[in-house]
């Protein structure tokens, strides 16, 4: 009972440690995003690696969910002869909740651990130890880019995963339930609402921020080597798989209060 005691005290104090770290760093990064000059060069360049090279895999996915979503919800609301229906429960789904956790599951997964590899990289060969020497600001010029550049990319991401979602949705309602196509888009127009767009779209600043900056972080804890940027980058992934979700409840929450 007393190691059981102390493993939670422990593990207490690693997680109070890290959340400490990790305020801390939001902290410098906000204060270093708002102060001029801003790099927009490396925020441009960032955003060309998070966003248009993942442009394919979240269209794929997105595509292939509406298709799923449409198969599941179709054959339920078959039997209570509210087949009509089927187009906006699908969008519904996509836009509030599917499409932007997925993106953000997606970019977390491939950008999340880019960002610990190449930051952790950097940690081992010291190259982040000679901008400090040199009076570089390695703030302004490695974590903020990053951070800004998933931040912005992934509401775009996002309005190309709804989009692809409605259309995977579409092509099964026509195929398999025999549904009009523009009877499904009109079903969608007259019953979805700009919020229910603008309530998903918001949510994925707030997930492209959490991704961004755990990824640094991870990237920036790096001391012992090169094994440990694998340990870390594996954290990176679950870690911000995790608090996309957590981040996913509490805003659906508040969103709800409007």
């Amino acid at each position: 009972m007393r190691a059981f005691i102390l493993y939670l005290d422990a593990t207490g104090r690693r997680m109070l440690y890290y959340l400490g770290d990790l305020g801390f760093l939001v902290g410098q990064t906000l204060r270093q995003a708002i102060i001029p000059p801003w790099p927009v060069k490396l925020i441009l360049i960032e955003m060309d690696v998070v966003g248009v090279k993942s442009i394919f895999i979240t269209a794929l996915s997105a595509l292939f969910i509406g298709m799923v979503m449409t198969l599941q919800t179709g054959y339920a609301m078959t039997r209570f002869g509210a087949k009509i229906y089927v187009g906006p429960a699908v969008a519904l789904t996509v836009l509030r909740e599917l499409g932007p956790v997925v993106t953000a599951l997606l970019v977390g997964g491939r950008v999340g651990s880019g960002m610990t590899a190449e930051l952790g990289a950097m940690r081992v060969t010291e190259q982040i130890d000679a901008l400090r020497a040199i009076g570089s600001n390695y703030l302004k010029k490695l974590i903020v880019p990053k951070v800004v550049a998933v931040t912005l990319v992934l509401p775009l991401l996002t309005v190309i995963a709804d989009g692809m979602g409605i259309l995977g949705g579409m092509l099964i309602a026509m195929v398999q339930f025999d549904i009009d196509p523009i009877l499904f888009l009109n079903a969608i127009v007259y019953n979805i609402t700009f919020y229910d767009i603008l309530s998903g779209i918001a949510k994925t600043f707030f997930f492209g921020f959490i991704i961004g900056i755990i990824g640094c972080h991870h990237g920036l804890s790096v001391q012992r080597g090169t094994e440990e940027i694998g340990r870390l980058t594996t954290s990176t992934v679950v870690g911000a798989s995790i608090a996309v979700l957590v981040a996913d409840f509490f805003l659906t929450k508040f969103f709800f209060l409007f």
